[in-house]
């Protein structure tokens, strides 16, 4: 396959990216690839064929210790040529030394398997309208929450609770995008939770969604719907759950929302110690 090129991705490039994620049903946010490239520019790869993109996959390294893989894409008509699997073998070299996670398509996890990576859990996608949730959420005022528009130092510190590295360059990026919606919820000084909702291909997805307690997830879910404008009240919306918290199961059932979608949540070398009991939403399956 000497035609067979493979290396990072133009900013535009990693757009044609999502914009094949969009096709493939993944559903990603309208500004992803403007809030995923900063983490690690490097990391997000192309395999290009005659000069034709027809693959691409991202391998982006939080730091010296983990790593994440995602937009793993080959063009239908390419498929089933090794192309995927030379691209996904640079992945795995760029973030060489680290533990890898990713959020793998169930059916695939066999795959995953011959490459090194172990079942942690299962992820769940969770499907309803503001309508819906709203008529089962307290939406009276809360003062405690605010909104929340740039990742401070204390931020940074909750987040790095619930996520296996830090990750302040693409905090800086989510929170502050375009048509996100981030709130947070502090009590006596401290942060407790804080949830971004962003606009998506279809609908919407909240994410993360990171709370202390299920009340605070359903505050922080009130504060960020309510920023849905009334005529898109009936559009999706969607929230990622870790199964192992139960809470956050409950959660969906009192809110009477649809299980869509799931994913397997797989690591290279071990399952990172974070307290999934306070994900009440992950982040993005891209990138973690």
């Amino acid at each position: 396959m000497s035609d067979y090129i493979i290396r990072p991705l133009t900013a535009a490039e990693v757009q044609h990216a999502v914009d094949w994620a969009g096709r493939e049903g993944w559903n990603p946010g309208v500004h992803d690839a403007e809030c995923f490239r900063p983490t690690d520019p490097d990391g997000f790869l192309g395999g290009f064929l005659n000069g034709e993109m027809i693959a691409s996959v991202s391998a982006v390294n939080y730091n010296d210790h983990f790593a994440f893989l995602g937009f793993y894409i080959v063009k239908p008509e390419f498929r089933h040529h090794g192309h995927g699997l030379e691209i996904a073998q640079h992945a795995l070299a760029h973030c060489t030394g680290r533990n890898m996670g990713l959020d793998g398509v169930v059916e695939q996890q066999d795959n995953y398997r011959k490459s090194g990576f172990t079942f942690a859990y299962n992820n769940y996608r969770f499907a309803g309208t503001k309508t819906r949730m709203l008529a089962k959420l307290d939406t009276s005022p809360n003062d405690r929450i605010a909104d929340l528009n740039n990742a401070s130092d204390a931020l940074k510190a909750y987040d790095r609770k619930l996520f296996p590295a830090p990750r302040d360059l693409f905090l800086d990026s989510w929170l502050s995008a375009y048509s996100h919606v981030s709130k947070v919820y502090t009590e006596n000084g401290e942060i407790r939770g804080y949830a971004t909702l962003r606009p998506c291909l279809t609908g919407y997805k909240v994410g993360p969604l990171f709370a202390d307690t299920t009340d605070i997830a359903k505050a922080l879910l009130n504060a960020v719907l309510s920023s849905i404008p009334e005529d898109h009240n009936e559009h999706e919306v969607f929230v990622d759950m870790p199964q192992p918290n139960a809470s956050a199961f409950a959660l969906a059932d009192e809110l009477g929302l649809d299980k869509v979608f799931e994913t397997a949540r797989m690591y290279s070398d071990h399952e990172p110690d974070i307290d999934l009991n306070r994900i009440f939403g992950v982040t993005t399956f891209e990138l973690g």
